[in-house]
């Protein structure tokens, strides 16, 4: 299977530049013990931008790249996210219905990757995602993801709780993904203005964000096997909106 590599770039100055310049970055690995002026400066930027910072012995950046990377090397973001903020009126402006899906600190990469190729397929104007406790969408996302993850817009979210009432107030219905109800998915109507919320596998969606929903989607099941896997649930969830979208255009 061909492997797609990260995109990385290398050397304080281009580093330095990326950061000035807005561009994405996932992560910085920095070399152990080396602090210089320009080497805080480009950390603390990281650090501003939340991204993650690593410190790492010489050996590994050297294999990462044997040319002079001044013990630095930044990870580029394969995406370009986009505030929620940004997105909603867009979609609005074409005279479609909203539909975003939320995912809350879902970490397993692959399932990221799985999750935007059904959502793609779906019809879902935006993803939207934790800046943190959330998989980082890198080369594995975007393979998993059949590319499907450079179609679907992604916003980034530095408070999620701010963004779901945002959503909220601009007239979307929140459901979430819950076992801890008893009202069956497909009795929510998908075709209005929505927000789906999919929560971790651990211990499902934030109990702040469970509060802000408007009403809850459970998928029965009659196994023994306690829950889905987070990507198949989706799966369930967002093929139903789309049955419904189908219909209703019928």
């Amino acid at each position: 299977m061909e492997r797609i590599k990260d995109s990385f770039i290398f050397g304080v100055r281009p580093i330095e530049e990326a950061f000035n310049s807005g561009k994405e970055v996932d992560k910085l690995l920095v070399q152990k013990g080396l602090f210089s002026d320009t080497i805080k400066d480009i950390i603390s930027q990281a650090k501003d931008n939340d991204v993650y910072v690593q410190f790492v012995p010489i050996e590994k950046l050297n294999r990462v790249t044997r040319k002079n990377h001044q013990g630095i090397i930044a990870y580029m973001s394969m995406v370009e996210y986009q505030p929620i903020e940004n997105v909603l009126p867009m979609i609005y402006d074409k005279g479609e219905t909203p539909f975003i899906l939320i995912l809350d600190r879902i970490t397993d990469i692959r399932n990221i990757g799985a999750i935007a190729r059904t959502a793609e397929c779906t019809g879902v104007h935006a993803i939207l995602v934790p800046a943190q406790n959330s998989a980082k969408i890198n080369a594995e996302a975007v393979k998993s993801s059949a590319g499907a993850i450079l179609r679907v817009p992604i916003a980034r979210s530095f408070n999620l709780k701010d963004d779901i009432e945002f959503l909220k107030q601009s007239g979307l219905q929140i459901i979430g993904v819950s076992e801890k109800t008893e009202n069956n998915y497909a009795n929510n109507d998908y075709t209005l203005p929505t927000a789906v919320i999919m929560g971790s596998e651990d211990d499902g969606i934030s109990g702040e964000y469970l509060k802000l929903c408007d009403s809850f989607a459970k998928i029965p099941m009659v196994g023994e096997t306690a829950s889905l896997n987070v990507s198949v649930a989706t799966g369930v969830i967002l093929f139903e909106a789309l049955k419904q979208k189908l219909s209703s255009d019928n």
